[in-house]
């Protein structure tokens, strides 16, 4: 048995005072280091994804800029690459990431399986060479993207564990949906 870790998203813009802030982002910075101190020697490998939209465009109709965004399909315009919006939180270890992700490059994109390292190699990849088994998700938000990431894990034939203390969510009612539609998949919720 292999173990990952998966951060996602836990960046400026998703947390308090940030373009798409959610309550509790921050505490989720703080959290996911505490435990990145306490367990992190456990992970054989230990991954950070990050939103990292295109500067001169709306990412495929991701950044709503006609009319207001809906926040379901269009979103205020958050995570653009090179900017401080786009960088880990603070309160986050990034130092003890391995493998960092960039996703949403010019389109829409929730789940970590959908973005490349820097060296052009899918969260797939990076897992099937480090022979992951297991998988433990954490991050922001859990509603969207961890939920789209862990699902995408579980479709990978892994095993996952949501910790459900590490993660915060958009909105509360979405949020508890999105961790019994994770739990029904088949996911762990720890």
């Amino acid at each position: 048995m292999t173990r990952a870790l998966l951060v996602v998203d836990v960046q400026n813009d998703f947390t308090e005072g940030g373009a798409l802030g959610v309550v509790g982002g921050a505490e989720v910075a703080r959290t996911v280091s505490g435990l990145l101190a306490k367990e992190g020697d456990s992970y054989d490998v230990i991954v950070a994804s990050r939103d990292w939209h295109d500067t001169d465009s709306d990412n495929g109709g991701h950044f709503a800029t006609d009319e207001p965004p809906n926040f379901v399909t269009t979103w205020p315009v958050h995570c653009v690459a090179g900017t401080l919006g786009a960088e880990y939180h603070p309160d986050f270890a990034s130092h003890s990431v391995d493998v960092h992700v960039f996703k949403g490059q010019g389109k829409p994109s929730y789940s970590a399986f959908e973005g490349s390292t820097e060296g052009g190699l899918t969260l797939a990849e990076v897992l099937q060479r480090n022979e992951v088994t297991d998988i433990d998700v954490v991050g922001i938000a859990t509603d969207y993207c961890v939920k789209a990431s862990a699902l995408d894990a579980l479709k990978a034939g892994l095993k996952v564990r949501v910790l459900a203390g590490f993660v915060a969510g958009v909105a509360l009612e979405s949020s508890e949906k999105a961790l019994l539609e994770l739990a029904d998949a088949g996911a762990d919720l720890d």
